[in-house]
């Protein structure tokens, strides 16, 4: 089994990061591979709503979001991590997963499992939590929990790892993650995925 985690803070070494490798160090020891992709400090643009991805399959602009996608399709869950910027998620890496989830739609991930993970010196995690979350549930992710909410603080990596709570709580989420995966795995071949019925859109036009 593997977990993409995707790190969208422009520093390789700092807090989110710190926070990610803690869970990746459980999930590692559950058994489970891991990859990391470090997405913050890329030349990112955002969605055109071109379109074009619902007759290719992928992309139109073919950078990092593609290449993703592919490995994002064989992975068993991901987990996304990223700074807090004014209460919210760091913008590049919005851009790539409004780009990642939507361009892969052809991509079944409703048995992928989900996490989101958060950092920030003082304040703004939660709501930059609930933005993470939202392309798990919006995709029909099961999302991993841990013993509080996912997040981690500090103004460096240094300080992340004086969050004993924090660290506490990357390590529970890991532990969660690893069985639900697990547990999904055993469902899906004795039941197979839940029915999914064709899309219905609503429409507000007058006839």
């Amino acid at each position: 089994m593997k977990v993409l985690i995707i790190n969208g803070s422009p520093h390789s070494d700092g807090t989110t990061a710190r926070a990610l490798s803690e869970a990746a160090r459980i999930l590692n020891g559950e058994g489970i591979e891991t990859e990391v992709l470090q997405v913050g400090n890329l030349p990112l643009t955002g969605c055109k709503a071109c379109f074009a991805c619902k007759k290719l399959g992928k992309c139109v602009m073919n950078d990092a979001v593609n290449d993703a996608a592919a490995l994002f399709a064989e992975a068993d869950g991901i987990i996304v991590g990223s700074p807090v910027y004014y209460s919210a998620p760091n913008g590049t890496l919005l851009a790539f997963l409004d780009r990642l989830f939507y361009s892969s739609g052809r991509i079944d991930k409703r048995d992928k499992v989900g996490a989101a993970v958060v950092c920030a010196r003082r304040g703004g995690c939660t709501a930059s939590f609930d933005v993470l979350n939202k392309y798990f549930s919006v995709s029909g992710m099961p999302i991993a929990t841990s013993s509080y909410w996912n997040q981690a603080h500090g103004a460096c990596a240094a300080d992340a790892e004086k969050d004993l709570e924090g660290m506490l709580c990357m390590r529970n989420l890991a532990r969660n993650m690893a069985f639900l995966m697990k547990s999904i795995a055993l469902g899906k071949e004795r039941y197979g995925l839940p029915e999914k019925e064709p899309a219905v859109r609503t429409s507000f036009i007058n006839n």
